[in-house]
């Protein structure tokens, strides 16, 4: 079936097929954790991975959907609860139906290339809904396929791996290990070198549950009063910006002495959110709130992970802010609360979720006037390969609401840097970038004023 993009850009699908494990694998029923089931992870994120034609004589020969659908078929003998159908217990607690019913994946081409796909090969893509085919009734939580795959043959002979993953099943890093696995079957291992472990009972509520940090990232609120919300989807705006050396050392200079030494995630993540609160023009005293996506993993921080965990394994403490004192300050103000968020993040803090979830029925996270960023520069997104090399992007195909993703990508000019895909109202858009240009010219003349 031809699905028009333009007058000039098709892709052609074939139907779906269902992906099952290779070989017989335990039927049973396992539950998730409570950090996994928890109502603000129950959506399906979608990911992108765009690869280039490799001249290697191997790959010549190789057709990358044969290659994938034989990997996943493998791999899926070992992570085999992704072959399964969430359902729901008592208390609104999801657990996974190991019946071995598969992935759904499909095989589709294009007849463009890789070089008119977009001006720049990044969030967000003009053609997602083309290049990730949404397949009536798979798009659900329960009881639907955890994972959907499309793999798009480009006329330049490069391909387009895209996913959908129902987020309650895995963080970054256990769909990163999840991929690792696929990528060690395609090169004909007969194991992965990483056993999948399940135990997500590890990160469930304790017995008695008891809450012993303050979550301002779960307070429920109106959410009548939040700009997103409020605002229809056609008048939404998704746009991406990029830091690269130049622009991070202009914020940068905004910074006083004590703070000089912040990361880069910390100062791009503090100016997109200063300038973010300006152009949404709230009351000087409407609470905002920033969001940061911290893991435990590899953390010692009193839970213990084994090897091998691909469940969720992150929180988001939030820090909050009156709008005028944020907007108002310098930028060390904003970083100075971006660390602290980051700061709170334990295993004690995460446990306290997973008891908070219990008692006050798994709550969703508060989406009124906040900010949610998850930093996937170090997940190993960029570096999935299938023996095609690594791709010229992988990662998250953008903004999701309110929550944006930090990721390392090179420009087709050869310049490397941070981009950010944002969210917003169109007409705060055009305020958001106004700000932010200001921002960083401002920091710029601060060297020549030296």
């Amino acid at each position: 079936m031809a699905s028009k993009i333009s007058r000039s850009f098709s892709v052609t699908r074939q139907a779906p097929e269902l992906i099952v494990p290779a070989e017989p694998t335990p039927q049973e029923v396992k539950k998730l954790s409570d950090i996994d089931d928890q109502q603000g992870f129950r959506f399906q994120i979608p990911v992108l991975f765009v690869y280039r034609k490799n001249h290697s004589p191997k790959t010549e020969v190789r057709d990358p959907v044969k290659v994938i659908r034989e990997a996943l078929s493998k791999a899926l003998v070992f992570y085999y609860p992704l072959a399964g159908r969430l359902r729901e217990g008592d208390n609104g607690k999801l657990m996974v139906d190991c019946n071995g019913q598969g992935i759904l994946l499909i095989e589709a081409d294009a007849n463009f290339s890789l070089d008119q796909l977009d001006k720049e090969i990044h969030p967000p893509f003009s053609r997602l809904d083309e290049l990730l085919y949404n397949v009536p009734g798979s798009d659900g939580i329960l009881g639907c396929p955890l994972m959907l795959i499309q793999v798009t043959r480009l006329l330049c002979g490069g391909f387009v791996f895209a996913l959908r993953l129902n987020h309650t099943m895995a963080d970054a890093y256990g769909l990163v290990q999840f991929l690792n696995a696929m990528e060690e079957m395609a090169q004909g291992k007969l194991t992965p070198s990483i056993t999948p472990v399940w135990q997500r009972h590890i990160l469930s509520a304790r017995d008695p549950p008891r809450i012993t940090h303050i979550h301002h990232e779960y307070e429920q609120l109106d959410a009548a009063n939040d700009t997103l919300n409020t605002t229809n989807p056609n008048d939404l705006d998704h746009k991406s910006f990029f830091f690269g050396s130049e622009e991070i050392s202009s914020l940068r200079n905004h910074l006083p002495p004590h703070l000089k030494n912040s990361s880069t995630f910390e100062i791009i993540i503090a100016s997109v959110w200063k300038c973010r609160t300006a152009a949404l023009q709230l009351n000087p005293d409407q609470t905002v709130r920033f969001s940061c996506i911290a893991s435990i993993r590899g953390k010692s921080n009193g839970v213990q992970l084994p090897k091998g965990y691909y469940g969720n394994a992150f929180g988001f403490p939030a820090a909050c802010a009156k709008a005028g004192s944020l907007c108002g300050s310098g930028l060390g103000y904003a970083v100075e609360l971006v660390k602290r968020a980051k700061a709170e993040m334990s295993g004690e803090y995460l446990k306290s979720v997973a008891d908070l979830m219990v008692l006050k029925g798994r709550p969703r996270y508060t989406n009124v006037e906040n900010f949610i960023v998850s930093n996937v520069t170090k997940s190993g997104l960029a570096e999935i390969d299938f023996g095609w090399g690594k791709p010229v992007f992988g990662g998250p195909a953008g903004a999701v609401s309110l929550i944006s993703f930090c990721m390392e990508i090179k420009r087709r000019d050869g310049k490397n840097g941070v981009l950010i895909p944002i969210c917003l109202p169109k007409w705060n858009m055009v305020r958001f970038e106004g700000e932010l240009k200001k921002m960083i010219a401002q920091g710029a003349s601060l060297v020549c004023k030296l």
